[in-house]
């Protein structure tokens, strides 16, 4: 929200959004809700009225943004993305406010929504505020850690392998402040909301790559130590920068980082002999400097000269870390094959693929039914399609490593399987 309009009258670039209604019961699409863009700040000013389909979404519009030189230049101080107010409306549910969803250059912008229904005993509208992005806006510099825990001289280490959880709980505040809200957050969206707060989503792929690694490593290190529990708090991250990363109830992410996320989710950094997730620390590398950390400014610069994402990793950590997968992933019905489906495969993986994706139709309408007959034929392809297109992967009809885990993610959620204990 910071000088608005002198950003909106130097605006040469535009970004993208789209927006994904669903009901927070059951994970069904919303359909024909209607959205309000307009400027935040000048919030009588309506640029665009949208609609959502069969599948809960909007179509992906233009918006005005910043030159895209604002966001790759450490030295430009000058705010790199537009902010815009939603106002959401549905039949049947409680209407929802965000102010300051961010618009970059280049990229799209993915707003999720999950609305409650309408409930006469509370508030009828619910109003979220996105704070500045912690590269433009100042937020506390994390308090250096250790980057490996000495879990053994406890004994009470709760998991004895790398296990990626289907849920984390999210302290929204420091950890003494008992007065902050838990959330109950998908791993994968915990990620994603953490790299689109913490970086540009304009930056190198491998750039992002190698935040978004450094970011679930250290994630992975607080579940596996049990930190926070071991204290005796009931979560498992704060959204302190003093102590973890930022994340923000309801802010929107973007396409460039969630096709990275789907695609390295299991993944963490580790070093020779260590079992635990490496606690991988890192700064802006602008306002505030982190000897043997990563900086995120110099990651970018290191992307745009070519480095690879465990390049990047090693030049500011070390040539002794790796990358890793995690042994085990939670909350998945069936696990990977271990190989890509497509048109002509077929046998027990095909058939669980497609019991899946025929229930996530029930829910989808767009998605084609298919016959769960085991056999990956061209109305499957279809289906697989249309799946990934809905849900932001890319339409190859061949079910890799990150459709399969998202048709299990999808299942998950409308089957009402993982039910939160």
């Amino acid at each position: 929200m910071n000088d608005m309009k002198a950003s909106q009258s130097d605006t040469p670039d535009k970004g993208r959004l789209q927006i994904n209604i669903t009901s927070e019961v059951n994970a069904y699409p919303v359909a024909d809700a209607t959205i309000s863009i307009s400027y935040t700040g000048v919030p009588d000013s309506q640029l665009e009225q949208l609609t959502t389909d069969s599948s809960g979404q909007t179509e992906a519009i233009e918006l005005d943004a910043p030159p895209l030189d604002y966001s790759l230049n450490p030295d430009i101080e000058e705010q790199p993305y537009s902010e815009y107010t939603l106002q959401i409306e549905a039949p049947g549910f409680e209407p929802v406010s965000i102010a300051g969803a961010e618009i970059l250059p280049t990229v799209t912008a993915i707003q999720n929504i999950a609305l409650r229904p309408m409930d006469t005993t509370r508030p009828s509208e619910e109003v979220f505020v996105i704070p500045a992005h912690t590269l433009y806006g100042t937020y506390p510099p994390k308090i250096p850690e250790d980057e490996i825990k000495p879990v053994s001289e406890t004994g009470e280490i709760v998991l004895s392998r790398v296990v990626v959880p289907e849920y984390i709980v999210v302290h929204d505040g420091s950890p003494r402040d008992s007065t902050a809200q838990n959330y109950y957050v998908k791993y994968k969206d915990y990620i994603k909301n953490v790299a689109s707060s913490e970086i540009y989503a304009t930056w190198p792929a491998n750039t992002i790559r190698a935040n978004v690694l450094a970011i679930m490593s250290f994630t992975l290190n607080r579940v596996y130590t049990e930190w926070y529990r071991n204290q005796g708090y009931d979560f498992t991250i704060t959204s302190s920068t003093a102590f973890d990363h930022k994340w923000i109830p309801e802010r929107n992410i973007f396409n460039t980082i969630s096709v990275i996320v789907d695609e390295l989710f299991a993944d963490y950094l580790s070093r020779p002999n260590v079992r635990q997730p490496i606690l991988t620390q890192y700064c802006d590398g602008r306002q505030v400097q982190c000897p043997n950390w990563m900086t995120q400014w110099g990651s970018c610069s290191l992307g745009e000269q070519g480095y690879s994402a465990i390049e990047i990793l090693r030049y500011y950590y070390g040539e002794d870390m790796y990358i890793n997968t995690a042994e085990a992933i939670s909350g998945i019905p069936s696990s990977w094959p271990g190989y890509n489906l497509t048109k002509g495969s077929s046998g027990d993986k095909v058939r669980q693929m497609q019991e899946q994706l025929a229930v996530i139709s029930s829910a989808y309408p767009a998605i084609p039914r298919v016959t769960a007959d085991g056999i990956f034929g061209p109305a499957t392809e279809a289906a697989v399609k249309k799946f990934q297109s809905v849900f932001g992967l890319p339409a190859t009809g061949i079910v890799d490593y990150s459709t399969w885990f998202k048709i299990s993610e999808v299942y998950v959620g409308v089957s009402r399987i993982a039910e939160l204990v």
